[in-house]
């Protein structure tokens, strides 16, 4: 028996510790790895039907035209597989006809696939896993792990009080992610309503009420008007003085900034989808500059104080630095610098479409994942994000992407996406209050779903932890035909699970089977109360001197007469000899783990034995 201080906490009675390959064939011997490419070469042009899973460490990773196994077997991760994370699996079962790499051992218990496959996904892995980088188990490792053994029935006891109560959790665990779904459709209704005006009619109702007339959409298209013609009169007085400086170092001047273009024209179309004075503007209307980041590859440094960035670092309107977010020098960032201010909106336009972010002085240059614009002063930067975040703009720039494998986002589908303006910044910013009142409660709501999950996750391992304690089992080990309660009562259940009915009218002929072996047969109308009182020493005599150890055989009849004619029976020659019968198979079904070890090992030499065939010498080809 395997002694481990790490695993020497009591076993429940009749329970054993061995170590894993005494109670399961290992095959690894048969696995054959085929790369990807030898794999798609073999299935070319052929039907599915034709092919076989290809399995590796943490499940399937494709599809082959052959198999190696056949039945159902257990696949516990070699490398690869997430050894040190409680909340994953690291075995998993398989049936029928498949293949296997060899990233996963392959395991066939002599008793319950299913036991041992929990078992093994309850495991602390720290004592047996090899490297750093890429945890490894290797097969001798893996040969030392002790496993604890219940008896057979107890084994099949186990498995389905875990099924049952994994059953119920993963229903719990479909209802969580359907409220979270649930969330995500809200979160765009809110956003859809917030930019058809909806969100703020209440909001326009008290300022009219209040004195304050919305003002027409004819006034915010002069604000913006005037506004970037300001900006466009700074960026010629900037121009005009780098062209100074370029004279007087004899360098070439820099092109002259473009003047921006007439606001277009509103449509009927448009102002009967809008609320009174609202106005659809493309972005490029209501920016000072709209880029992308370095298209190429800076010169990192691990020294460099300054991070490159690109789309995946854009996070819910923040920039998220990442462990692997590369890092440049000064000199880097000022050779590719942009524009970047308080007003500045990033949004990602390549791979991932749609992540957001706000500058915040955060020392950064963009990659070309990347884009950027500076909202005027009229415009709320919060109301433009919200807007881009919302499913008509995701659905636009799936629409307009360009590429296959990785969506791309042009710069100009990104100036002329349209966005429905109000026509002060109050509105706006009353339209973002709604927005993030509605938004936080989602917030907190989605929080409480994910400590759910967590906690659910975290169920999982202690149903397996108190499964392989003996806890889940402990009122089965109980004798036979009685559940524990109150400390000494005793409640008798029939083969259902179901407490036994109460008639008045019922007789019982009961049968007990006592410590010393012996049999004690008796009638009564009180079940429950007669198997109490001999559990307690006052049944009869007999039981008093021989204590019994579990309910073997009941039967029920409707009258006293019936009852006993069938004791009589039970007492004849006959009826013993089919009681000893009956006490016999209960006790080979109730196999304790030492003799189904015994059992094992039989059957183990015999299968070897069986395989060791002379083996017939082999030319090699020449």
């Amino acid at each position: 028996m395997l002694n481990s201080e790490n695993f020497s906490e009591s076993l429940p009675k009749n329970w054993v510790l061995v170590k894993l390959d005494n109670i399961c064939e290992i095959l690894d011997r048969q696995r054959i790895p085929v790369n990807v490419r030898d794999r798609d070469d073999r299935i070319a042009g052929k039907d599915k039907i034709q092919l076989f899973p290809y399995y590796g460490a943490t499940g399937q990773v494709g599809w082959i035209d052959d198999y190696l196994f056949e039945g159902e077997h257990i696949l516990l991760g070699e490398d690869g597989a997430p050894f040190l994370d409680a909340f994953k699996d690291k075995a998993y079962i398989v049936n029928g006809r498949f293949w296997v790499n060899n990233h996963a051992h392959i395991l066939k218990s002599y008793g319950s696939n299913k036991l041992l496959c929990h078992y093994l996904n309850q495991l602390d892995y720290g004592y047996f896993v090899t490297g750093t980088t890429r945890l490894k188990l290797n097969q001798a490792s893996m040969k030392q792990i002790p496993i604890k053994v219940p008896p057979l029935p107890e084994q099949q006891q186990i498995v389905t009080k875990i099924e049952e109560l994994f059953s119920e959790l993963d229903n719990g665990i479909e209802k969580l992610k359907k409220a979270r779904e649930q969330l995500k459709i809200y979160r765009q209704a809110v956003l859809k309503y917030a930019f058809q005006g909806k969100l703020a009619k209440q909001w326009r109702t008290l300022e009219r009420r209040a004195g304050n007339a919305p003002e027409p959409a004819k006034k915010l298209l002069e604000q913006i008007k005037t506004e970037r013609e300001k900006h466009y009169e700074k960026q010629v007085e900037d121009w005009e003085k780098v062209c100074e400086l370029a004279k007087t170092e004899g360098k070439n001047k820099p092109a002259k900034p473009k003047k921006p273009k007439e606001l277009s024209a509103l449509t009927e179309k448009e102002l009967e989808e809008l609320p009174e004075r609202w106005k659809w503007e493309q972005i490029k209307e209501i920016i000072t500059v709209l880029g992308d980041g370095l298209h190429g590859t800076p010169i990192y440094s691990d020294e460099g104080d300054y991070y490159f960035i690109n789309g995946n670092n854009l996070s819910d309107g923040k920039i998220e630095i990442k462990e692997n977010t590369k890092r440049v020098t000064i000199e880097e960032y000022e050779k590719y610098e942009k524009p970047l201010s308080e007003n500045t909106v990033l949004v990602s336009i390549n791979g991932t479409l749609g992540n957001t972010a706000f500058y915040n002085g955060e020392k950064v240059i963009l990659g070309k994942s990347a884009c950027y614009f500076n909202v005027l002063n009229t415009i709320d930067k919060h109301y433009i994000r919200y807007s881009i975040i919302s499913q008509r703009f995701i659905n636009y720039a799936h629409k307009n992407a360009t590429g296959s494998t990785i969506k791309n986002v042009s710069l100009k589908a990104m100036r002329e996406f349209k966005i429905p303006i109000p026509p002060t910044l109050e509105e706006q910013q009353a339209i973002v209050s709604e927005i993030e009142t509605r938004l936080s409660v989602c917030d907190k709501l989605e929080q409480t779903i994910e400590d759910s999950l967590k906690k659910a996750e975290a169920l999982r391992q202690s149903i397996l932890k108190k499964a392989f304690s003996g806890e889940l089992t402990k009122e089965w080990r109980l004798p036979a035909g009685r559940h524990e309660k109150n400390g000494e009562v005793y409640i008798v259940e029939n083969s259902s699970g179901k407490l036994m009915p109460k008639r008045k009218e019922s007789h019982f002929v009961y049968v007990l089977e006592c410590e010393d072996g012996s049999i004690y047969k008796g009638i009564t109308s009180t079940l429950n109360k007669i198997i109490n009182d001999h559990l307690a020493g006052i049944g009869a005599e007999w039981t008093k001197t021989h204590r019994p150890i579990a309910l073997i055989h009941y039967e029920e009849f409707k009258s006293e007469k019936e009852a006993v004619e069938r004791e009589k029976y039970l007492k004849s020659g006959i009826g013993r000899e089919w009681l000893k019968e009956l006490q016999k198979e209960k006790a080979e079904q109730y196999l304790s783990a030492e003799k189904l070890l015994e059992k094992i090992k039989a059957e183990k030499a015999l299968f070897t034995a069986s395989r060791k065939k002379p083996r017939s010498k082999q030319t090699k080809k020449k």
